[in-house]
């Protein structure tokens, strides 16, 4: 799948001052995220699932509160890192858009702590839904997500960018999608603050078919580092 490098990004002052509709990029979402067709699960044990208790509640304040009142939005920064202490992951982040046949470029399967940012979204930390997605495993082993399903409410996603801040995400939700019923609204959507979706594969695998779903992790803004 093709993709580009955080070095080609254009800096703030270049940066294009329109985005497409959310509602085109729920729809590119929704078909292209959705088929991160990068998991070979060629493993005795698949990777963790989220629980049903980890489901994202209808509003998404309802957290651990760790850290009290939420930050304001930051400015647009193009993201270096994605740390998500947890479950070990550190990984840095890589661009990604869209390929020639229209999906989202997922990372390249080949170096497995990789995760992409899709530019066709907001920055995280910025105003809005950012998404960041990695592969969950290829054909050696496990990959930077492969863990993300083991992940509980209130645990912290960091992203540290290209400003010299780290944005720090508490999670709020993680659940399974199937491809074929994909809630693209609802995982997409601005709530009107700075949100973080973190994809990978998920569900049950076949051969024929790959990952049948989408782990989805939701997170909101906390604090900035």
């Amino acid at each position: 799948m093709s993709a580009y490098e955080l070095s080609e990004m254009p800096d703030r002052e270049e940066r294009p001052k329109k985005r497409a509709p959310w509602g085109v990029i729920a729809l590119v979402l929704l078909t292209g995220l959705a088929l991160i067709r990068n998991g070979s699960g060629e493993f005795d044990i698949g990777p963790p699932q989220p629980a049903s208790a980890a489901a994202a509640a209808a509003d998404s304040r309802s957290t651990s509160g760790t850290f009290g009142q939420e930050p304001g939005a930051l400015a647009y920064a193009v993201p270096d890192r994605v740390r998500i202490p947890a479950i070990q992951v550190d990984a840095p982040v890589m661009a990604v858009g869209l390929d020639a046949d229209g999906w989202v470029a997922a990372p390249p399967p080949e170096d497995p702590n990789l995760a992409g940012w899709f530019t066709g979204g907001v920055a995280p930390g910025e105003k809005g839904t950012a998404v960041v997605v990695g592969h969950v495993d290829n054909q050696f082993g496990p990959a930077v997500f492969y863990a993300l399903g083991a992940l509980k409410k209130g645990s912290l996603v960091e992203v540290a960018r290209g400003d010299g801040k780290t944005a720090v995400f508490e999670i709020y939700g993680i659940e399974v999608f199937a491809k074929n019923n994909f809630p693209g609204d609802r995982v997409y959507a601005s709530k009107g603050t700075a949100e973080l979706r973190v994809i990978t594969c998920g569900g049950g695998f076949s051969k024929a078919n790959g990952y049948d779903g989408n782990v989805v992790v939701f997170a909101r803004l906390v604090e900035v580092r």
